[in-house]
């Protein structure tokens, strides 16, 4: 395995807990399709008050392929910012090339997002042999400032990438898990199978074992109070106002292995079955909480009410994520109390059957 100067720097200690749901989150435009950032602030902040672990931003959901450079960086900070601390952010930073790639992740890390997720590069597809995908996501994470998720999207990318590719990046340093969007069960079983005895990691976590992001020991720094008084103040007995000191964050470790998590709604209980840590999805854009709710049954080991709350979601998900795609997922947001609206051209928007179809899809979903 390859390390470059990255292992001198000592990033390769930066896991994190990738675990529970994650919404793919929306890109919201004006009707002259410049990005709308008041209501991408609003998304965000109305899934911080949800229980899901966190956001994808610019994952496939996202159009992140139809912004450029300049508005894909203003979309992580806006979301960052707008972001609860305790939500884990996935920036999704796939480009054609390692350094434009390598760009993104920077932007990310500036804005204190906890990891990266990277799709295949996709125009040279022909071209995409075992050895060019190892070699990308080998120089992709040797320098990325953040641990990087592969991303595997057949439908999307024409690349498929075979199971012993990503047992052989599991054991990277700087790759810490993969999303699979493939909906393959076979293929999630092997995969899972095939990183069983990847490389453990410690992360830091909670008390109760949720994620400690960036963010949150950013804001513990930010409020660690002053501890130098003049030796002027002492002498001459000033009153020195200084605020209440605040509550350490309080962690613990747990060690974690290569990460798994489903792309697909309606799989997500078998996955958790087969061993996935979680996963991150488009239909939890419009239905966080329906989504949320597979999941905790499951964490209960309620299997029974899990598998009711899974079946509850099939077929809105099978329709409005797989058919209608990225105009179905907004639709479905604006139905749902969250801000879609139209996608970037050349995506078309639903027309008035289809949105009558999402609209009796989503009657027994709302939330």
């Amino acid at each position: 395995m390859r390390c470059s100067n990255f292992t001198q720097i000592g990033f390769y200690n930066r896991a994190m807990l990738i675990e529970g749901v994650f919404a793919a989150a929306t890109t919201p435009f004006y009707s002259d399709e410049r990005v709308y950032f008041r209501k991408l602030e609003a998304n965000v902040a109305h899934y911080s008050r949800s229980l899901l672990a966190g956001l994808v931003v610019l994952g496939s959901t996202g159009e992140a392929p139809e912004l450029n450079d300049q508005e894909a960086w203003d979309v992580l900070r806006v979301a960052a910012e707008a972001a609860a601390p305790e939500k884990v952010l996935i920036a999704g930073i796939g480009r054609e090339s390692v350094k434009a790639t390598l760009e993104t992740a920077e932007v990310a890390a500036r804005h204190a997002y906890d990891a990266v997720l990277v799709r295949t590069p996709t125009y040279y597809a022909g071209q995409m042999s075992a050895a060019a995908v190892l070699t990308y996501y080998r120089s992709v994470a040797d320098r990325s400032p953040l641990p990087v998720m592969l991303y595997n999207i057949p439908r999307c990318v024409p690349y498929d990438i075979p199971v012993e590719v990503i047992a052989e990046l599991a054991e990277h340093p700087n790759i810490i898990g993969i999303k699979d969007s493939s909906g393959d069960m076979q293929r999630m079983r092997a995969t899972l199978a095939a990183t069983e005895n990847a490389r453990r990691r410690t992360v830091t976590v909670t008390p109760v074992f949720e994620a400690v992001t960036s963010r949150m020991q950013q804001v513990q720094n930010a409020h660690e109070p002053a501890t130098f008084v003049s030796a002027e103040n002492l002498a001459g007995g000033a009153a020195v106002a200084t605020a209440p000191p605040a509550t350490p964050l309080k962690t613990r470790s747990k060690e974690v292995g290569f990460q798994v998590l489903t792309g697909s709604a309606g799989d997500m209980l078998e996955a958790l079955e087969m061993g996935a840590s979680g996963a991150i999805l488009g239909f939890a854009a419009c239905a966080p909480q329906a989504c949320e709710e597979v999941y905790l049954a499951w964490k209960d080991h309620d299997l029974q009410l899990a598998a009711e709350k899974q079946q509850r979601i099939v077929k809105a998900n099978q329709r409005i994520t797989g058919a209608l795609g990225i105009a179905g997922i907004k639709y479905a947001c604006d139905w749902n109390g969250y801000w879609g609206g139209r996608p970037r051209l050349p995506l078309l928007p639903l027309n008035a059957e289809q949105k009558r179809e999402v609209e009796s899809l989503l009657e027994g979903i709302r939330n």
